[in-house]
């Protein structure tokens, strides 16, 4: 009879990625990992072979988590535009309470690991890129639609709104003024009309 696994992989995964995203990477021991997901260490290392190898499908659900979050904003809006806008205010602002970090667990990550880790930092910069060339396309389409400028490079707009995120979150954390982050990202689409 074949064995079973008596877990769901994907919970066992997300509560991971939560403990990871709060802690970073070498923070959370591997008897954290055990203790959060409830897994006795010959299951651990049967189910997922190493921190690292959990580490990545972390990355990986969160990186899923983030996408279907903004295909989620885009689909709820009439603009593209606007869905876009929406998701930047859901991820800064209004998830805010619910997140272990007030920081995106890929750029953590990016910061976080060096050399000894090359393949996890790699995982993480290019699970950074796909969100980019996502918001990119997404912009594409808008310019489509009549939405913003066809003139306006979609790439670069993409780039800036990574930057955008990523400096409106370490913002918000070390300045606690939600409602001046609001503006600026007001300001920032804002821009765009122009």
């Amino acid at each position: 009879m074949v064995n079973v696994a008596k877990y769901d992989r994907e919970a066992v995964i997300r509560q991971a990625m939560l403990l990871f995203w709060e802690k970073g990477f070498y923070a959370t021991s591997t008897r954290d990992l055990q203790q959060t997901i409830n897994l006795r260490p010959g299951s651990f290392y049967a189910a997922f072979g190493s921190k690292e190898s959990l580490f990545r499908e972390a990355l990986r659900c969160y990186a899923g988590e983030s996408r279907s979050f903004l295909r989620q904003k885009v689909a709820e809006h009439d603009s593209v535009v606007e869905g876009l806008k929406a998701f930047i205010r859901g991820v800064v602002l209004e998830r805010r309470e619910q997140a272990p970090s007030d920081l995106c667990m890929l750029v953590k990550t990016v910061a976080e690991l060096n050399a000894e880790q090359q393949e996890l930092l790699e995982e993480g910069r290019a699970l950074l890129a796909a969100t980019e060339e996502e918001i990119a396309r997404l912009l594409h389409q808008a310019q489509a639609n009549n939405e913003i400028s066809a003139a306006l490079d979609a790439e670069q707009l993409a780039s800036e709104v990574m930057v955008q995120m990523m400096g409106l979150r370490s913002y918000l954390r070390s300045s606690q003024n939600s409602t001046a982050v609001a503006g600026l990202i007001d300001q920032l689409f804002a821009a765009w009309q122009a």
